[in-house]
């Protein structure tokens, strides 16, 4: 796995020492096309807690394995990694498309806009992947939006966790700070080739 830092990970919880779930907003993570309301908030845990099940899962309608997750932040975050572990018997997602500080996404937007990143996903039912970001495209981050176009097959799309791993910022989420981003340029809304890519790497 690679590292943010200078240490040895066989001494160290690599993953849930940069994990950034203390600074998710999860009261106002919100999903479209889940078959459960708000039941997209029971996939964002500790590190440790990825493959514990009995808090619930996310899972789209039934025939329509499309999902989009919004996640905002309490503090400015630069993403390091993602890690998504989904269900079995096809229905974990098969591919994963990002955007940054974009709100009120809907389906017919994440269709139409180029994404940061786009991954093509494996079934990860142990949690052990992680899917690596374009690190300096994902910096400054107030919010972002997981499009999960289709699966491996199944009826619907079900997640168990998603695990964000970065780190914050001192810059806590204001009225200023949102000011600043709606009148700064994007500079990925202007890119016109297609971007994919994004390795993955095994967590231990």
């Amino acid at each position: 796995m690679a590292c943010l830092h200078d240490h040895s990970c066989e001494d160290h919880n690599c993953a849930a020492d940069w994990s950034l779930f203390n600074h998710i907003d999860v009261p106002k993570v919100v999903a479209l096309n889940e078959s459960v309301a708000g039941s997209v908030k029971s996939v964002f845990k500790p590190w440790e807690q990825r493959l514990d099940t009995s808090g619930g899962f996310l899972e789209s309608n039934e025939g329509d394995p499309e999902l989009l997750v919004f996640i905002p932040f309490t503090s400015d975050v630069k993403i390091k990694s993602i890690s998504v572990v989904g269900g079995a018997d096809g229905t974990s997602p098969s591919r994963m498309r990002a955007f940054i500080n974009r709100e009120g996404i809907d389906f017919n937007d994440a269709q139409n806009m180029q994404p940061v990143q786009e991954w093509e996903l494996a079934e990860n039912l142990q949690g052990v992947l992680e899917y690596q970001t374009r690190y300096s495209r994902f910096q400054g981050v107030a919010n972002l939006t997981l499009h999960f176009p289709e699966n491996f097959g199944g009826d619907t799309t079900k997640i168990y966790y998603i695990g964000l791993r970065g780190e914050a910022t001192q810059n806590k989420r204001d009225v200023m700070a949102t000011i600043v981003y709606e009148i700064m340029p994007n500079p990925s809304d202007h890119k016109t080739k297609s971007e994919t890519g994004g390795g993955f790497s095994h967590v231990e």
